[in-house]
């Protein structure tokens, strides 16, 4: 575990019940939902984690259960240290509380999660589509989501795949 992050993690683990990993350098809490919202707050006030770097998500069906993860990466200016967490969602349409509130930034990333993955962010300011259109069914980054199939074009199938494709009108 980085030096510079011992104490914060300490000090976090003693108010909030969660599961620390660390890999090549990189230090991850695993925070249940109902935590997010009071650890957030507590970083960016007590331990100075100034910002939001990045927010995604990962989909684990049909391996693993929670099948969601929203991953979130926030930067201290002062440490100079990054900090991940993790925060796994069960079930088909999960809901997660919006951190639009703490770090405004997290507007447009928890709309990119829900156009992508369908996770809610509840009390979130414009929850809509922000990548794909409007009238969009589903959400495609999930591992359920039926994929397209072009075939590949070659010298050889060149007459077959023309046929298929639509042409640009004039």
């Amino acid at each position: 575990m980085n030096d510079t992050l011992k104490p914060v993690i300490e000090a976090i683990q003693a108010r909030w019940r969660m599961t620390v990993q660390d890999f090549r350098d990189e230090t991850t809490l695993v925070v249940a939902p109902q935590y997010l919202l009071d650890l957030c707050r507590a970083l960016r006030d007590e331990f100075s984690f100034d910002m939001l770097e990045n927010e995604t998500a990962v989909d684990y069906w049909p391996q693993q259960k929670p099948r969601f993860h929203v991953v979130y990466h926030f930067y201290s200016f002062s440490r100079n240290a990054i900090l991940c967490l993790r925060v796994p969602l069960n079930g088909n349409a999960p809901v997660i509380s919006t951190l639009e509130t703490v770090y405004p930034n997290a507007n447009w990333h928890e709309r990119e999660i829900w156009d992508m993955f369908g996770i809610w962010f509840e009390g979130h300011s414009d929850m809509r589509r922000i990548l794909m259109p409007q009238d969009w069914k589903g959400h495609p980054q999930r591992k359920d989501y039926p994929l397209g199939y072009e075939e590949v074009q070659f010298t050889f199938n060149f007459d077959q795949i023309s046929l298929k494709k639509p042409a640009p009108k004039e």
